[in-house]
């Protein structure tokens, strides 16, 4: 009995052995006993996951930038024709679009490309050019305003791929490239200004543009001469061209690439291992990328502008009277005698830049004479004509006497048609310009003294060298008070209000033959006795109206001061952008339109505010850190501050405090360009302030940025999308009382 229970136990442990063993050779080696294999298999799954994130690693740079374009795309677009009136500025650029369907010759402050790229989207949604743009006016259902708000949104969506970009080029982290991607894109002011037929959207693109374009530069500066720098170098100076030619805003980003070109410049000059045919060389290239190709471009975009605009309209007055004589369809030199004789009716154009038409009016000077007003007005009407007579010395003018001609030398009269009163000047100081006589209308064609006189002084005359005569348009002359010896002069100085604005005509003590606001010309001019001439076949050179264009918009936008009569409700002070202090209302608030309203993000706007402050704060610490002898910084990290943020801030500031010194009138659109800066800055703060922490912890950070910043721009959503109904429905949306969206 006991022998068979051993042999019953040998048995079994035999088989269990023999189990065991079996076991064993399934269990691959090392494993523990009882263990299952699943570590083999996570080890796989592991090595997949690894290879799709180093596949999408590789191609981050493609789909990262397509899924936020395709996002801008959307957020610029998505029910871009909702409403269906002439919104904001609509009515200003719209119109400008008109004018070049029509091709009729106008007149604004801002250089012509941006316009002529609106004119090109009407064009495209076959627009004729008919329609008015009249603020708040419903548009037609012939014109697919849709398509011209697209056409528009399509540059502010842009922008966004070119952020990203841009920062990739700036050496920042992914997240921070990420971050800044969505600060633009999520950014409520630039969805909403580039939903409608406005220039800011173009002026972005063309300053992210140019931003991107003088990163990539920078970054190649180790491969100089080569096919990519000269690549990037001439794009950069295209940007800087168009930038310009949308607006001269973009004269700040110019500014800010010719800073990094001089420092760039300067480096090179104290680096004696170069040669010096290899400075010049970099000299004589940045010259011509970044000087010659910028001027090119933008004056081939006043080319194309005097091309288009073939036909008179209503900016003719803005140029000069042979460049009007020229246009298809003009009243000036139509007819008109060429040769002016005494008793001739003729209107004077001031020959300066951006000067205007000699003109007088019932009203009187408030103080000084208190005879009637002198000024100089761009429009044409019945009180800019003037009769040409002899002066008192001679016998008084007959009609019925052979016909007499003025030239060089003689003393004349110019006598108002309109109020029958003599062109005067006296000893008294000018209402504006106190250092000269004041010019007024004064007596009639008995009643009046020598004060009246006028001597001719022919400056040119493109039709002959005879400057015995007078000739319509092509004569250039002064008029020298006889008594006082002053010259008759229309210069950039606006009258107050009870001047209608209008240009102070004064006269002059100091003799400049070169002054050109002292020099006039015969731009129309009606006399029976005299045959019609042709005085329209002298052509204007397209580099004398170049250069009076651009100083008559200068001179015009200068002029764009805040009227203290009145109130403008749109208008801001440069401090309260920053600060989001302020929006902008931009079409009425009735129930029955749909309303926007222009604000900002108030993280990207807050934040962007704030990085500015701080990175000046890393700045300071840094700069005692390394007067005490600390020695933590690297060339690379150096080199990062640097280019990737103390380049941004300088950026800002030419951008923000020319505004501020500004005295013309400013709105919260003036801040875009800037806002772009100080997100740049922004990005690096939140990239050098966390580069020190863990994987983890970064993440972290940054995925609670874009929350907030993805969160306040869907929150602030209906400001951009239009706002249907009361307005009272957005009232949680104020949270500061500057914020007039329920009011």
């Amino acid at each position: 009995m006991a022998l068979r229970e051993e042999q019953t136990k040998s048995y079994t442990t035999g088989s269990d052995r023999q189990a065991e063993s079996v076991r064993r050779r399934n269990v691959p080696e090392g494993q523990q006993n009882g263990a299952v294999a699943p570590v083999q298999v996570d080890e796989k799954t592991k090595q997949k996951a690894n290879s799709l994130l180093q596949t999408l690693d590789s191609y981050e740079p493609f789909i990262a930038p397509i899924v936020f374009t395709a996002l801008a795309f959307f957020t610029r677009m998505w029910k871009i024709g909702l409403s269906n009136i002439v919104t904001w500025d609509e009515a200003h650029f719209g119109k400008f679009g008109s004018h070049y369907l029509k091709r009729e010759f106008y007149f604004d402050v801002h250089p012509p490309l941006g316009k002529m790229l609106v004119g090109l989207s009407g064009w495209l949604a076959n627009y004729n050019g008919s329609f008015e743009f009249k603020s708040g006016e419903t548009y037609p259902e012939d014109l697919n305003y849709t398509f011209m708000r697209v056409f528009n949104a399509a540059f502010g969506a842009l922008c966004v791929p070119l952020a990203y970009y841009t920062a990739r080029e700036l050496n920042f982290r992914r997240q921070t490239v990420w971050l800044i991607t969505m600060m633009v894109l999520f950014e409520n002011s630039y969805t909403t200004i580039s939903r409608f037929i406005l220039l800011d959207s173009m002026l972005l693109f063309f300053t992210f543009t140019t931003v991107l374009c003088w990163a990539r530069f920078h970054k190649l500066q180790k491969e100089s001469f080569g096919v990519q720098w000269f690549l990037w170098l001439v794009l950069t100076g295209l940007s800087i061209g168009c930038v310009c030619s949308v607006k001269w805003v973009g004269m700040f980003g110019t500014a800010l690439v010719g800073l990094y070109t001089i420092e760039d410049l300067w480096n090179k000059f104290g680096d004696l291992r170069i040669k010096k045919v290899e400075l010049g060389a970099h000299l004589g290239f940045r010259v011509i990328g970044l000087i010659v190709i910028p001027m090119i471009v933008y004056m081939f975009s006043f080319w194309l502008h005097f091309l288009i605009l073939e036909n008179s309209g209503p900016g003719d007055a803005q140029m000069s009277s042979l460049f009007q004589a020229n246009l298809k369809g003009t009243e000036v030199g139509k007819d008109s005698p060429l040769e002016v004789a005494y008793g001739s009716r003729a209107t004077l154009k001031n020959m300066g830049y951006g000067g205007g038409l000699l003109h007088s009016h019932v009203q009187t000077f408030p103080e000084g004479s208190q005879q009637q007003q002198i000024t100089c007005y761009h429009h044409k009407d019945a009180n800019n004509d003037w009769f040409f007579y002899p002066n008192r010395h001679e016998p008084e003018f007959d009609n019925d006497a052979p016909l007499k001609y003025p030239g060089h030398g003689e003393t004349i009269r110019l006598i108002h048609a309109q109020t029958g009163r003599n062109l005067h000047s006296h000893q008294i100081a000018a209402p504006v310009t106190k250092a000269d006589y004041e010019v007024s209308c004064y007596g009639n064609t008995t009643v009046g003294d020598t004060k009246d006189h006028w001597i001719i002084e022919v400056v040119d005359d493109a039709a002959s060298r005879d400057h015995s005569k007078i000739r319509t348009l092509t004569t250039s002359f002064r008029l020298k008070h006889a008594d006082l010896g002053c010259y008759l002069r229309a210069g950039n100085v606006n009258l107050p209000q009870w001047g209608f604005k209008q240009i102070e005509t004064t006269c002059v003590k100091e003799n400049k033959p070169r002054d050109v606001y002292t020099h006039w010309n015969v731009e129309s001019h009606s006399n029976e006795k005299l045959p019609p001439g042709d005085p329209g076949s002298y052509k204007s050179p397209f580099w004398r109206d170049f250069i009076h264009l651009n100083v008559a918009m200068m001179t015009s936008n200068n002029a764009l001061v805040p009227d203290p009569d009145k109130q403008d409700d749109l208008a801001s002070k440069p401090w309260q952008w920053p600060l989001l202090n302020v929006g902008l209302r931009m079409c009425g608030w009735d129930d029955n339109i749909v309303k926007y309203f222009l604000l900002g993000n108030p993280l990207v706007y807050w934040g962007s505010t704030a990085s500015l402050g701080i990175f000046g704060l890393l700045v300071a610490w840094y700069a005692i850190r390394w007067q005490r002898g600390y020695d933590e910084l690297t060339q690379n990290d150096i080199d990062h501050i640097h280019y990737a943020g103390i380049y941004p801030v300088i950026g800002w500031f030419l951008h923000y405090l020319p505004f501020v010194a500004m005295a013309r009138v400013t709105y919260v659109h003036h801040y875009y360009p800037a806002l772009y800066f100080a997100i740049l800055c922004a990005g690096f703060c939140v990239d050098w302030t966390t580069r020190t922490l863990n994987k983890k912890l970064q993440w972290s950070v940054y995925v609670v940025l874009y929350a907030v910043v993805i969160g306040l721009f869907v929150l602030f959503k209906d400001i951009c999308f239009g706002m249907v109904g009361n307005h009272s429905q957005w009232k949680h949306l104020k949270w500061l009382e500057s914020w007039k969206m329920t009011d």
